[in-house]
């Protein structure tokens, strides 16, 4: 077997279920002789993206791999590598690379040294007999510690070498449990504060600790929030339940954020970005995260545990019933009594514009039809940047885990797209629903051809307002005097062209019904939907104190 087939059948050991890739690579037609499934897309960084969602939706038990020629494919990826790696997505890159030969001769690209600031390990298959102890490397990395992406080259003169007799184990992972010490100084300060409150990232997700959250968070009487990419670690209809503690946020966040004086971080970095709500100076914080490299990168740390979310919740559970019995304080209701009046009163401010009768529609009348047409439980949804994030984040109720797909750092327009498709191809069960603004789908769009190509049944949302980045205000004089931000297009043409379902919806009496005729197609059908939303300039976003 030469290095391609033994990368391929390794692969298979490893339970990889189909290949996300971009023409030209022989590695697709390697994948393809050992029935290795190939998703060709139409630009890299949507391949990556499908790979991404992939992963994120199996919480990393599975991983998805994109593969991509060398030259324009390997610069082309760049966009969705750096994605993976802001939100630690576990995937595998394995570019084609120039021939060993050319090493150093400008100005060949050199993957190893552009990329390895957007990976969590690069290497390259410089000997075709290193290929399984390369691939043991990588699945290492990608299944311990925390993720992000790996990317191993594969030099054109290496691809065809034989690799001669090997033996290949999958990779066991493992876990660490925490400093018990540690564990139990935490317990201690949980039980001695008056207004503790869990701060929650997707080191939960990938931990699959819900379960663990909901008995910690109920023993405590302590409200629960998430971050962007924690969104759906803690179910968002349970009473102590506060939403995600981004710059877009309900106002129970900075109302119970502002008060605790000891907050718990659950798998989350604690890293500041700008799509972070901050917590305020001056908490106790207790942080649990399998990644050494995140205490006290940004945020200071008094109290820190180093191990998987689930096996250090489970000993902090332990400890606090040995204090509070098996109950602990699930008698109380205050917290969620309080947590309730502010969320009445913050929704009740809103509910003007998530019931609006207007034409063109409000982009919030739209997802709060969303949310009472298609059963969050039955849903996986993602969003684009931008207005359409801003929008579905503070409404949108994540009750099961990965039924929401958060994302906000450094990230680009477009880039729902491919982790829906991930996400459907991970979860066929489930409806899902990528939300993107007109600009996004500019971006992107032709990458919907894929979906109804490789009968992907997605259901693409566009949001329609003929105008770019209507949230920013930074180019008035350019906009005003020469209408630079004005756009156009008919997608629901375009759905159509590319081989799907497609709706122009422009009453609000329209939209609930066009969204079951979305969902009827996907499942009976099994065709991708794109429905276009003729929306007003909404830019107002819930940003409370």
């Amino acid at each position: 077997m030469n290095t391609l087939d033994v990368i391929v059948d390794i692969l298979k050991r490893e339970g990889v279920e189909f290949l996300s890739c971009y023409p030209t690579t022989p590695l697709i037609e390697a994948a393809a002789k050992a029935d290795l499934r190939p998703i060709i897309c139409r630009q890299e960084r949507v391949g990556i993206g499908i790979a991404d969602g992939y992963t994120r939706t199996h919480n990393g038990k599975k991983i998805g791999v994109f593969g991509l020629q060398y030259g324009p494919g390997i610069e082309n990826a760049l966009a969705g590598v750096a994605t993976a790696y802001s939100d630690a997505t576990p995937m595998l890159v394995l570019p084609m690379g120039h021939p060993t030969g050319w090493a150093g001769i400008e100005p060949y690209f050199n993957a190893q040294r552009v990329y390895a600031p957007v990976t969590k390990w690069i290497a390259q298959f410089n000997q075709a007999k290193r290929v399984p102890e390369l691939m043991r490397r990588a699945f290492s990395l990608l299944k311990m510690g925390k993720g992000g992406p790996v990317m191993l080259e594969i030099p054109s003169d290496i691809a065809n070498e034989e690799v001669g007799q090997f033996t290949y184990e999958p990779v066991k992972a493992t876990r660490p449990a925490g400093n018990p010490r540690d564990i139990a100084e935490a317990a201690r300060l949980l039980l001695a504060a008056k207004n503790p409150v869990i701060y929650v990232g997707q080191g939960a997700l990938y931990a699959e600790a819900t379960k663990e959250l909901i008995e910690l968070a109920e023993l405590l009487q302590a409200p629960v929030t998430t971050t962007l990419a924690g969104k759906s670690a803690f179910p968002e209809d349970h009473p102590l339940a506060l939403g995600t503690a981004s710059i877009i946020r309900p106002r129970t966040v900075p109302h119970f954020l502002t008060k605790a004086d000891v907050v718990l971080g659950v798998g989350c970095s604690l890293a500041r970005h700008y799509m972070q709500f901050r917590i305020p100076m001056g908490k106790t914080i207790i942080q649990i995260t399998n990644e050494d490299r995140d205490i006290n990168k940004d945020t200071p740390v008094g109290h820190p545990i180093i191990g998987d979310a689930k096996l250090v919740l489970v000993e902090l559970i332990e400890l606090v019933k040995k204090k509070l019995g098996k109950d602990g304080r699930k008698g109380e209701s205050a917290v969620a009594r309080e947590l309730k009046k502010v969320k009445d009163e913050w929704l009740a401010e809103w509910m003007p514009r998530l019931t609006s009768e207007e034409v063109p529609l409000n982009p919030y009348r739209i997802i709060w039809e969303l949310i009472h047409t298609i059963d969050p439980r039955d849903a996986i949804v993602t969003h684009d940047a931008g207005g359409p994030r801003n929008q579905i984040l503070p409404f949108y109720p994540a009750i099961e885990p990965r039924s929401y797909i958060g994302w906000g750092k450094s990230h680009q327009l477009g880039t729902g797209l491919g982790l829906i498709m991930g996400a459907k191809l991970a979860k066929p069960e489930k409806v899902c629903i990528n939300l993107m603004g007109d600009a996004a789908i500019g971006m992107v769009g032709m990458d919907f051809e894929t979906a109804s190509r490789h009968k992907i049944p997605i259901i693409t949302i566009v949001l329609n307002n003929f105008i770019m980045a209507v949230e920013k205000d930074y180019m008035p004089i350019s906009h005003q005097k020469y209408g630079s931000r004005f756009i156009t297009g008919d997608y629901a043409k375009l759905g159509e062209a590319l081989g799907g379902y497609a709706e122009r919806v422009e009453k609000p009496k329209d939209i609930a019904p066009a969204l079951r005729r979305a969902r009827r197609v996907t499942e009976e059908e099994k065709r991708p939907v794109l429905l276009e939303f003729i929306t007003n300039e909404e830019s107002t976003y819930s940003r409370p104190n």
